[in-house]
């Protein structure tokens, strides 16, 4: 796949990942469209994109919002080619002082949201029968990380729905990837949750010495590129567990043979 003249929709676009994803896939000749609660930001990170740029402020979380928001994506220049969900919130607090609060907060911005973002715009790609979906889980969505038993439940949950997705989809010309990035030098850590739901307000030095943004973008622009499924981004020990845990390819093959050989066509029917 190439990216010059594609137009591609990043949530989470204002910071970190998100931002580095709009600029790489700005320098690839793509056309980008910028989501995030921040509308300053936003316009800042497009000021760095040299193709045409959309900033769409919105939060993922207001339903309302985003169906306005993928209206205008679509519109703005005849379809929308790439959509990356991006957006999330972390979490560091033990299970046994985390209020269910902040599992519902954690789980409704990290996967149901992202969920519906994509419900919305899957119509549209389906029936162009082009187009690509990419989410951005984590190290943390194939392996239980301590800490982050709600980020846990919310990242394995999106990859569950993006591979299942994926195997509905095969048939259809849309793709479908999953990243799952380890540490990262973001503000994943200082923006986390604690048990209470304030913000943690400081970061880890994993993450203070992880990828460059820029650096995992432009890996993650590599593995859409050449149609890797299940794109892991980490170095060291977090690399290991991510190989360790990654789905095979042949089982995502198994999955395309199932509906390629009639299997929801028979499940529809009763069958």
């Amino acid at each position: 796949m190439t990216f010059t003249g594609k137009t591609a929709w990043i949530t989470g676009a204002s910071s970190g990942i998100g931002a580095a994803l709009a600029r790489a896939f700005a320098e690839a000749g793509a056309a980008v469209i910028l989501s995030g609660r921040d509308e300053a930001r936003l316009a800042e990170v497009a000021s760095q994109c040299g193709t045409a740029s959309l900033a769409l402020p919105f939060d993922v979380a207001n339903e309302a919002a985003m169906l306005r928001a993928t209206e205008q994506a679509v519109a703005w220049r005849g379809g929308v080619d790439i959509f990356v969900a991006n957006a999330g919130i972390s979490q560091r607090s033990p299970a046994v002082a985390t209020a269910m609060s902040v599992y519902r907060r954690i789980i409704e911005v990290d996967l149901t949201a992202q969920i519906a973002a994509t419900q919305a715009l899957l119509p549209h790609m389906a029936e162009r029968g082009s187009g690509c979906l990419v989410f951005i889980s984590s190290i943390a969505g194939k392996v239980g990380v301590p800490m982050r038993t709600a980020y846990c439940a919310a990242k394995h949950g999106l990859i569950g729905y993006a591979d299942a997705l994926r195997a509905e989809l095969s048939q259809g010309g849309v793709a479908v990837h999953v990243v799952c990035p380890g540490s990262v030098a973001t503000n994943v850590s200082r923006n986390a949750l604690t048990g209470t739901g304030a913000a943690r307000g400081k970061s880890d030095k994993a993450i203070d010495e992880g990828i460059a943004p820029q650096e995992a973008a432009e890996a993650i622009l590599a593995g859409i590129a050449a149609g890797t499924r299940e794109i892991v981004i980490a170095r060291g020990a977090e690399l290991a567990l991510g190989e360790m845990r990654r789905t095979p390819d042949a089982l995502f093959d198994q999955m395309a043979a199932m509906v390629a050989a009639g299997y929801m066509d028979r499940l529809e029917a009763g069958e």
